[in-house]
């Protein structure tokens, strides 16, 4: 007998979905940052067993959006309930609702089994974990519950045997060998937008997306080339800031992790554009992957 389906994570931003994912998948696939809204795009993590694959979704945490990129991300968590096997839905402690009515009403009524995940639990104590669990229980009575750290891995292995207990029996959906549906520019381009993340603040992160336009891999090095699309003229000189130090901090940790990623010897060039609002501008976001 052998089991497939997707398994999709869904929640408010900043819940942990990404460390979750990864936690899964056992390989850095999806951003996590403290920032909220670090995840854009719909990313699948595959786990793959001799009887078993499971293709877990990462889709962008739930928001009211203010801009058209927004909406495309919001297309992104729209899609996760149409093909569900499974549904991951995640809160955190301290958490009273999600930012979407539609989306939590339509949480509560899928036929998909849901695992409610209470996640970050190491930050709590027993009195508010009890309270947590009772008030989510009975907000969303047709989920099981699951009290979780993602960051430590407690529970985690609990949750991943209960989920390939609910797995449809069904073959492959993709190659066994295959741990993702995303190409591998779409890796660095992710790679160097949390290093963005990571370091900058305010406006600055948000108004970033890359795009890697060369991408060659030789025996023993890969060489890139990658823009960095910002709005504005000032956001350009924020993002290299005084000799070009900023970018260069970008750049030296971003090779690190992609050396990590790809296993080799990487040689990465950065180089910064103005894209005018490209965030509402529906051709640009199609242009990159937002929009089908």
């Amino acid at each position: 007998m052998h089991k497939a389906g997707f398994v999709n994570i869904i929640g408010n931003p900043n819940v942990g979905k990404s460390t979750l994912m990864n936690a899964f998948v056992g390989e850095k696939l999806s951003i996590i940052t403290s920032k909220a809204q670090t995840t854009r795009h719909r990313i699948l993590g595959i786990v793959n067993g001799d009887d078993f694959q499971m293709v877990l979704s990462d889709t962008p945490g739930i928001i009211k959006p203010a801009y058209e990129l927004q909406s495309s991300m919001m297309d992104a968590v729209n899609s996760a309930f149409e093909d569900a096997d499974l549904l991951i839905y995640m809160v955190e402690i301290g958490e009273k609702e999600l930012k979407d009515a539609a989306f939590f009403k339509k949480i509560t009524n899928t036929k998909a089994p849901v695992l409610l995940l209470l996640n970050k639990i190491d930050l709590s104590n027993q009195e508010l974990l009890e309270s947590q669990a009772a008030l989510w229980q009975s907000k969303v009575p047709n989920a099981e519950f699951y009290p979780i750290s993602a960051l430590t891995g407690f529970n985690v292995k609990n949750v991943f045997n209960r989920l390939l207990e609910l797995l449809p029996e069904s073959p492959a959906y993709f190659p066994k060998d295959q741990l993702t549906d995303k190409p591998e520019r779409f890796f660095v381009n992710e790679k160097i937008r949390e290093k963005i993340l990571m370091h900058y603040k305010k406006e600055i992160p948000y108004a970033v997306e890359v795009d890697t336009e060369e991408f060659f891999e030789e025996e023993k090095i890969i060489r890139m080339r990658s823009v960095i699309m910002v709005e504005r003229e000032t956001q350009k000189g924020i993002l290299i800031g005084h000799k070009g130090s900023a970018l260069k901090r970008v750049g030296v940790e971003s090779r690190k992790d992609l050396e990590q990623f790809f296993g080799k010897q990487v040689h990465l060039e950065l180089y910064v554009k103005v894209n005018k609002n490209w965030r509402s501008n529906q051709q640009q976001l199609r242009r990159f992957g937002y929009q089908q």
